[in-house]
């Protein structure tokens, strides 16, 4: 049986090669061809910012591991390695007289629809923007003065906002569906170390890749895409949905997956008109903070050799106040963009392309508000803030989608900047000095004056120094929940509804979608028979 070691270091500087020297020494043997050994975590230790290293768990197997075992059982760091099977579940018997519908191409749309054609239910994925190709285009044009285009943009398109929202496929769960979902991407693409690596990143630059791959995939197996076709309504009659009215005509369905993402929010406006069960809840929303990478580099590694070795430094900070701070999607050598989805709105959101090649480090500086803080009862109550706000953020900047912007200092002072002042940031449409305190209710901005001395503390002053704010970031998570069953993921009293993903407040960030997808297009399959 191989065995899992644990704990074995390495400093930055070493060739990885040199775990395998590591790995025998850990097991009193001497090294051969014979011993086998693979990655499955690798994270970086920078307790001691004098002496970085990688600390790795890694599986090993060679033909005396049996007589090894039997002379050296209880080791510390070393046990017995057996990994988790894959559970592919049996078709159910309920025939589907059409194929399944899902609603949305972002992450949890993107594996609940490639699982469903890898199981043979052929599925149509329902897009209401266009391929991610001449999406990219509208970004770029955009992103050089032009019109939104309200279909078309950072959020709505082929992969969702996933897409452009700086690649980070880190997840707190773990088990054979994490492993499946990190597989897959690596086969449409994607990197083989992120399978180990403890906060891999792929980069905005090659997820459109990804998603187009993911696409041919799912259309070699029969699976349909319908671009530039926003669902409109829901049939539900008798407690069963019958089929999806969309831009493009009706499309009768008996198993449809609501993938729709935390900013579609004329179709949560849709949803409750027509008596789907939805609920306030509880979600981030903050400010973005820009620095110098020059900056961030320092103080994370004092050493050139270790920004020659790891790239551009990241960082992650929480504060413990009366209400915790935290950062939020920091892009190390990324870019400040747009996070818009409807005309005269304006938020922010950061990005980062895998090379990590600009000279801005940016972070989003978030804080948690509870339903009861909306004010409302409404279940759409949190989306009406954050259009309330986003509004006022639009207006600051000139009803031009300019960033509205601040000093760091000037913001905690209170201080409103003068109107000629220049500010540098990674932010291509251009910003505007401005104000923030009209971007957020006053108890968040009070967190966050609060919450930026903590951690320029925690970074003994060095943390606030040459900074601006831009804002709001009102999309860290959805305002708003679409019920389900635990079990079965449907929405209570509508059978064939599955909400899925960070759209139905179920999941956060690109692989936890993904597996809440991958999860929900089981349940779909251990319900129902494929379409004849």
């Amino acid at each position: 049986m191989p065995l899992r070691l644990t704990n074995l270091e390495l400093p930055v500087e070493a060739p990885e090669e040199q775990l395998r020297d590591i790995i025998a020494a850990r097991l009193g043997i001497v090294f051969d061809e014979s011993i086998t050994w693979r990655i499955l975590r690798k994270s970086l230790d920078a307790r001691s910012r004098d002496s970085l290293r990688f600390a790795y768990t890694v599986v090993a197997h060679w033909p005396g591991e049996a007589e090894w075992q039997a002379k050296n059982s209880g080791s510390v760091g070393i046990e017995h390695f057996v990994p988790a099977e894959f559970d592919a579940p049996r078709p159910g018997s309920l025939p589907l007289s059409e194929r399944p519908i899902v609603v949305g191409s972002g992450p949890g749309g993107l594996l609940a629809a490639y699982y469903l054609a890898v199981r043979g239910y052929r599925p149509l994925v329902l897009e209401r923007g266009e391929p991610v190709k001449e999406r990219v285009r509208a970004i770029k044009g955009f992103d050089r003065g032009g019109a939104l285009d309200r279909e078309n943009n950072y959020l709505f398109g082929e992969g969702g906002a996933g897409t452009f929202s700086d690649g980070k496929l880190t997840c707190r769960m773990s088990g054979p569906d994490v492993d499946w979902v990190l597989e897959q991407f690596v086969e449409c693409g994607g990197k083989p170390e992120i399978r180990y690596e403890q906060r891999p990143h792929l980069g905005s630059n090659r997820l459109p890749m990804l998603v187009r791959n993911f696409r041919r995939k799912i259309e070699a197996l029969a699976g349909e895409y319908r671009f530039r076709c926003r669902m409109e309504g829901l049939d539900i009659s008798g407690g069963q949905v019958r089929g999806v009215s969309t831009s493009s005509g009706y499309i009768p369905a008996s198993a449809v997956i609501l993938a729709i993402g935390h900013s579609a929010r004329d179709t949560y406006q849709m949803l409750h008109r027509i008596g789907v069960p939805l609920e306030r809840k509880a979600f981030q929303l903050g400010l973005r903070i820009e620095q110098p990478q020059a900056q961030v580099n320092r103080h994370k590694y004092r050493s050139e050799t270790y920004e020659r070795i790891l790239g551009p430094a990241d960082y992650s900070l929480v504060t413990r106040g009366h209400r915790g701070v935290f950062t939020f999607c920091m892009c190390a050598g990324g870019a400040v963009i747009p996070s818009i989805s409807e005309p005269e709105m304006f938020c922010t959101n950061g990005m980062s392309n895998s090379r990590h090649d600009t000279s801005f480090a940016n972070s989003g500086v978030m804080v948690t508000l509870e339903p009861d803080e909306f004010g409302s009862d409404h279940p759409l109550a949190g989306v009406e803030l954050q259009l309330r706000f986003e509004a006022a953020a639009y207006d600051l900047g000139r009803g031009l989608y300019l960033a509205p912007i601040q000093r760091a200092a000037d913001f905690l002072a209170g201080r409103t900047p003068i109107s000629s002042e220049r500010f540098e940031s990674s932010y291509r449409r251009g910003v505007v000095p401005a104000n923030l305190n009209g971007v957020l209710p006053q108890v968040v901005l009070s967190a966050l004056r609060t919450g930026l001395l903590l951690m320029d503390r925690q970074w003994r002053g060095d943390f606030l120094t040459n900074a601006t704010l831009v804002g709001p970031e009102m999309r860290g998570s959805s305002p708003v929940r679409i019920f389900r069953e635990p079990s079965s993921r449907q929405t209570p009293g509508i059978a064939g509804l599955f909400p899925v993903g960070e759209g139905a407040g179920y999941a956060g960030g690109i692989i936890s979608a993904a597996v809440d997808g991958l999860r929900t297009a089981k349940q779909v399959v251990q319900q129902f028979a494929p379409p004849a």
